[in-house]
């Protein structure tokens, strides 16, 4: 059995197994608070397969998607910008870690103040809040770029979008797919916390409306379905890191054999 074998089957057993466990420690369970696994995964079939899976997981979703692509494309886009620009840098440095000191969390209450509560509000509060992690890394891994790349680029007279697509962005790769992945953590959160404080739809809406109900069980299962959702994106991502840096993975790897 090779290593990476050995890695996807602790990657998956591992869930499993601490499933196991939970389904045995609670199946006798009679506390309000700590039900038995077995009901929340039968609340969870009920409400996040058939009954909220259109009007709430869709729409949670949606905005993470949204909001989240703006924000990539904004954070890659303006990383370029002020680290190519030294105007720019100088303009926008003081007021980027100003903007990067608020806790993520933060934001919402300011969106609603001057949004609202519709889907706006999700929309920006996860764009902005991830726009942070992805721009920073852009501006270090162009500004820690090899000169000698520059230089060759420079040699065979590279236009703008020639040196961009060629010399920069495969190598300032690894560093922001560092940034997207931090985002797409920060964004996850914000989706979150977007729907607990200024929403009656979405998952973390229906999650805090069950907890002040005291409907422990579909509370759980709210918290399970979050839990799923963070780790298959992670997981999705982490494929498409390793699909679009296989060069520099496989670089890697032979530089460690070596």
């Amino acid at each position: 059995m090779n290593r990476k074998t050995l890695h996807w089957i602790l990657g998956a057993g591992t869930p499993v197994l601490l499933l196991a466990l939970w389904w045995i420690a609670s199946e006798q369970s009679t506390s309000a608070f700590f039900p038995p696994l077995r009901v929340i995964l039968e609340r969870f079939q009920a409400l996040w397969l058939f009954e909220h899976f259109q009007s709430d997981v869709l729409l949670s979703l949606r905005n993470l998607l949204l909001g989240y692509g703006v924000a990539s494309v904004a954070g890659i886009a303006l990383g370029f910008v002020i680290a190519l620009l030294p105007v720019a840098r100088q303009i926008l440095e003081p007021l980027i870690h100003f903007l990067r000191g608020i806790p993520p969390v933060a934001l919402v209450p300011i969106f609603i103040s001057l949004i609202g509560f519709g889907i706006e509000m999700r929309v920006a509060s996860i764009a902005l809040a991830s726009l942070f992690p992805t721009m920073i890394a852009t501006v270090d891994g162009i500004r820690s770029v090899d000169p000698g790349l520059k230089d060759v680029a420079r040699v065979y007279r590279f236009t703008t979008t020639e040196k961009i697509f060629r010399v920069y962005l495969p190598a300032a790769g690894p560093q922001i797919f560092s940034g997207l992945q931090v985002g797409l953590q920060v964004a996850f959160i914000v989706m979150i916390a977007s729907e607990m404080l200024g929403s009656s739809q979405g998952i973390g809406a229906m999650t805090i409306l069950a907890q002040q109900s005291f409907m422990t069980a579909d509370m759980w299962a709210g918290i399970l379905l979050l839990g799923v959702i963070g780790f298959a994106a992670n997981l999705i991502f982490d494929l498409i890191r390793r699909r679009v840096l296989a060069w520099y993975i496989g670089s890697r790897k032979l530089a460690r054999a070596a």
